[in-house]
């Protein structure tokens, strides 16, 4: 089964995928996508990760989420990815994001008995950034959410903390 949680930043969609893979079958694997780049994001991994079960083996990868997704279903029943969003950014930086979301998609297709739960940022709620770059990296995010949603058995928007039901399987 595959399950999507989006949400904006922020707004409990972590905590409740981390909810979801508690109740799935174990032991389970969180892959952390997340690459501190300044203080104040190695302060939030640092309290994510004192947050978590001391018992929950964590992998963390950058560009190679698909091959991690692969080996990562061999060995355990249930897999968290945390977050889309910043796996894509990564994939864009290094200039192979059309290649690896293909890949990604040819995994997902693939995915059989293992509980695949994947949190990403639904960044297309705001206004429109002026950037380019940003706005190339909104729309990137929000085709690969949108294909991934397809794809997923069950899907959910967390909202102030509140999961709400976009699809059932």
């Amino acid at each position: 089964m595959i399950t999507l949680i989006l949400g904006g930043n922020k707004s409990g969609k972590s905590d409740f995928a981390l909810d979801v893979l508690s109740k799935a079958e174990q032991p389970g694997v969180f892959i952390a996508t997340g690459k501190a780049k300044d203080f104040a994001f190695r302060e939030q991994i640092a309290k994510h990760r004192r947050e978590r079960s001391a018992t929950l083996e964590v992998i963390e990868v950058s560009e190679d989420l698909p091959q991690a997704l692969r080996q990562a279903k061999l060995h355990f029943p249930s897999v968290l990815v945390d977050s889309l969003d910043y796996w894509i950014f990564a994939c864009r930086e290094a200039g192979c994001a059309d290649e690896k979301t293909q890949e990604l998609m040819d995994v997902l297709t693939d995915w059989d008995s293992t509980n695949l739960i994947l949190v990403s940022c639904e960044t297309g709620l705001g206004v429109l950034p002026a950037s380019g770059e940003v706005r190339a990296f909104v729309r990137s995010l929000g085709a690969l959410n949108k294909s991934i949603a397809e794809q997923a058995d069950q899907a959910f928007l967390v909202a102030a903390g509140l999961p709400l039901t976009l699809k059932r399987g």
